[in-house]
């Protein structure tokens, strides 16, 4: 996720216009954008803090992360984060960044720490519903609005975090570490 993040960041200028999630492109058959626009940013404080929530995440629960998981917590959190945009807030026109999929890997990652008994996992659960439901009753920070120089966009975050409870309940928890 880095990796895509960062070379959307550098190639920017060169790219996004072919990537980014844009509503109208993605109606008029532009599927992919559901997915590559995750990995765009507003400007250098966005994609800083967007990597920042990366590794914290990987601090957290990297201890359950493996290739095909990791793959498929992105993906389902992306498109059911993008497909509830399209969907459910027809106001947003175009989103950049990745922290609907972030909250995805959030509510996963959570939901692992409860089933391997770690009480650590119902404090991060509950702090992450009452932070998507502040947003959804009062809406985002200014602060942070003004730091990256744009709406957050509050509905990528519900949309993320059901992406990565749609993964969990799914099963897709039992893949098994294959190599050291």
């Amino acid at each position: 996720m880095f990796i895509f993040a960062l070379l959307a960041f550098v190639f920017d200028q060169q790219i996004s216009d072919l990537l980014i999630y844009d509503r109208k492109l993605i109606i008029a058959g532009e599927y992919w954008r559901l997915l590559t626009g995750h990995f765009f940013h507003s400007n250098g404080n966005h994609f800083m803090l967007n990597i920042a929530a990366v590794a914290l995440l990987w601090a957290l629960h990297g201890q359950y992360y493996y290739f095909k998981n990791y793959l498929v917590i992105f993906f389902v959190s992306g498109l059911i984060c993008s497909l509830g945009i399209l969907w459910f807030a027809e106001n947003i026109a175009f989103y950049v960044g990745l922290s609907g999929v972030l909250h995805g890997f959030f509510v996963w990652g959570a939901l692992m720490d409860i089933k391997h008994h770690e009480k650590t996992g119902y404090l991060l659960l509950i702090g992450v519903i009452a932070k998507i439901l502040h947003e959804q009753f009062y809406g985002a920070s200014a602060d942070v609005e003004r730091l990256i120089g744009a709406t957050v966009a509050t509905d990528a975050h519900l949309y993320g975090a059901v992406g990565g409870l749609v993964v969990f309940i799914s099963g897709y928890v039992i893949f098994k570490k294959t190599s050291a």
